[in-house]
């Protein structure tokens, strides 16, 4: 054959035939947990395979009403807790047999339902909406088309929809708790993006904590979860005389966290722990190299793709009965020499 020219697309009639079965027992074959001997499979693979063919999985879902396809939607990939997170989401639902389409959108929920439009004419069993926002239109036009979705890292109050996330509240609270143990009289915020449900569970939580203790915010800035803006949040915070300057900073991810630490150090010339304590917030890879020995608190990623992939799967194979849950998986204080030991603080219980 000219290594030009494209071949004739190999059909499920051709492998029956050279098979010595059915077509219908070729169609069992490739379909998962179709019933079918071992004999006849045999056979049948022997010949798909001796004449190359390829089920069409797209067409048995046309069939089905399954196209074992779950959408998957993200809206940056710059933290670093965001490819990890995507690779253990993918690797667990191909474990259960389910192949992942990633989306990329913006943080506008304009924009999501956009893409979320785009994503049902796939046919897909099920949505993960990666810290991205929904609207309650397109969550109607889901439930309508019988398409579960399910927010990983984000929480809205959309009625039927499941939410899965640390507890970012709680988080906010063992960082300021840490912070006034460890002596600091004037603490500082570097926020993210003011839209997202984990910026401001995380920023309610850290005030709370200073309430309850008699403490007052010294200092705000907004790093909207971008380096650059960190950075320049960072600058605006700390380039003041050393009175004006907070003496710790909890900033609302390690993405960001790791951009501030590089300012206080490299263009203020400042000491960390001993001039300013910095607590950032996700745990990434980075976080605990030497360079920054970031102390931070772990968002659980392992458990958070379980439950997301778990209440997922529910939803797909039990819509009648399964119910849409609130997670929020507690995180740990990871304690490392970004910031001050409180007297008397025992690392060993809180790095668990």
């Amino acid at each position: 054959m000219d290594g030009g020219l494209m071949a004739d697309k190999v059909t499920s009639l051709q492998v029956a035939q050279l098979a010595g079965v059915s077509q219908s027992a070729v169609s069992r074959v490739f379909t998962p947990g179709a019933s079918v001997s071992k004999k006849t499979e045999e056979k049948v693979r022997k010949a798909a395979a001796e004449l190359g063919y390829r089920p069409n999985v797209l067409a048995r879902a046309m069939v089905s009403g399954k196209s074992r396809i779950i959408g998957l939607v993200v809206g940056y990939l710059d933290n670093y807790f965001y490819p990890e997170a995507l690779e253990k989401l993918s690797n667990r639902l191909q474990e259960h047999g389910y192949h992942v389409l990633i989306f990329m959108a913006s943080r506008s929920a304009g924009n999501i339902d956009d893409v979320m439009e785009e994503i049902l004419d796939y046919q897909v069993d099920g949505v993960i909406l990666a810290s991205v926002p929904m609207s309650s239109d397109i969550a109607t036009r889901c439930q309508q088309a019988g398409v579960p979705v399910v927010l990983f890292n984000r929480s809205q109050d959309i009625e039927g929809i499941t939410t899965v996330t640390s507890d970012n509240y709680a988080g906010g609270r063992k960082v300021a708790e840490f912070l006034l143990a460890g002596g600091h009289q004037r603490i500082g915020y570097i926020a993210g993006w003011q839209g997202a449900s984990t910026q401001r569970d995380r920023e309610a939580g850290f005030l709370a904590a200073l309430r309850d203790a008699g403490s007052d915010l010294f200092a705000h800035g907004i790093g909207e979860f971008h380096t650059e803006n960190a950075r320049a949040a960072a600058r605006t915070m700390f380039d003041v005389a050393p009175e004006r300057r907070p003496d710790a900073v909890f900033v609302a991810n390690d993405h960001m966290a790791l951009a501030v630490m590089d300012v206080l150090r490299f263009e203020l010339g400042l000491r960390i722990p001993e001039d300013v304590s910095v607590v950032g917030y996700d745990d990434v890879p980075p976080a605990g190299w030497p360079a920054y020995n970031l102390t931070t608190i772990r968002q659980r990623a392992n458990l958070m793709v379980a439950e997301t992939v778990a209440a997922l799967l529910d939803h797909i194979e039990e819509p009648k009965t399964s119910e849409p849950r609130k997670v929020a998986i507690d995180g740990p204080l990871i304690v490392r020499t970004s910031a001050r030991l409180p007297k008397g603080w025992n690392p060993k219980r809180t790095n668990t």
